[in-house]
């Protein structure tokens, strides 16, 4: 569910144009779990501003010839290098898992952005991170680019251990992987059972909840009860069942 904000006027608020690129690839290649990552640059990929946890909009070729909108979280930069790099799930024969399976050096792709408002708030006394298999490149980069001293509580929902990666981090960070064994992805209560039995330390945390949007909603209600303030949660739902592409702003 996409959320409007009426201001003083009674009209919705409209958010602010996204930057447009021409996006070249670089390289393209397969990483743990089931992703392929592709390299990608641009000639003022220098102006690039984003913080860890945002995405880009990729206008993904479809099979008529048109194009679709596709939020896909960045996942690194490389300053040095000029390029950035986005990470696919691998899910079948869907649009932009093709692209990206298919995408070769040369290859252009058309993209808008930076946008997504889950990200780091340094001022909180904690952090708690929630997701599933499509989160992983979101949460990895948010906890690669975390800074000494910093606590922060991980769980990730997956199938198994063969799902699990190795995180680095300079935070103080305990990763917990909440395996669903044979149980297909997609709604369900393991997520919201994890975060009922989670106990918030002292101080004020703030808590980013991303993955599929039912599970968002569930657990965000969850931490409500346990008495975080909304303006302490991020809640972002990346995907619905039978829904190709669009993200929802969980703030229900």
């Amino acid at each position: 569910m996409h959320i409007t904000h009426a201001g003083t006027t009674g009209q919705p608020r409209q958010r602010p144009p996204m930057r447009s690129w021409t996006l070249r690839v670089v390289d393209s290649f397969d990483v743990e779990p089931n992703m392929r990552r592709v390299i990608l640059t641009a000639d003022d990929i220098g102006q690039l501003a984003y913080k860890p946890g945002q995405a880009l909009v990729l206008m993904i070729p479809l099979p008529g010839g048109e194009t679709g909108r596709r939020d896909y979280t960045i996942r690194s930069m490389d300053p040095a290098a000029g390029t950035i790099s986005i990470d696919f799930v691998l899910h079948g024969d869907t649009p932009a898992p093709t692209w990206a399976r298919a995408a070769r050096p040369g290859d252009t792709i058309e993209a808008k952005g930076p946008r997504g408002g889950t990200v780091l708030r340094s001022e909180a006394d904690w952090h708690l991170l929630t997701g599933d298999e499509t989160c992983i490149p979101a949460i990895a980069h948010i906890l690669e680019t975390m800074t000494v001293g910093l606590k922060a509580f991980v769980f990730i929902e997956v199938a198994g251990k063969q799902a699990e990666i190795a995180i680095d981090t300079k935070a103080d960070t305990a990763v917990r992987w909440v395996h669903r064994g044979d149980a297909p992805p997609g709604p369900s209560e393991l997520m919201s059972a994890v975060i009922e039995d989670f106990s918030p330390p002292p101080g004020r945390g703030h808590a980013y909840i991303i993955g599929e949007t039912s599970n968002v909603r569930r657990q965000r209600h969850t931490l409500i009860a346990k008495g975080l303030g909304r303006d302490q949660i991020s809640s972002e739902g990346y995907w619905r069942p039978g829904r190709i592409g669009g993200h929802d702003h969980v703030e229900d």
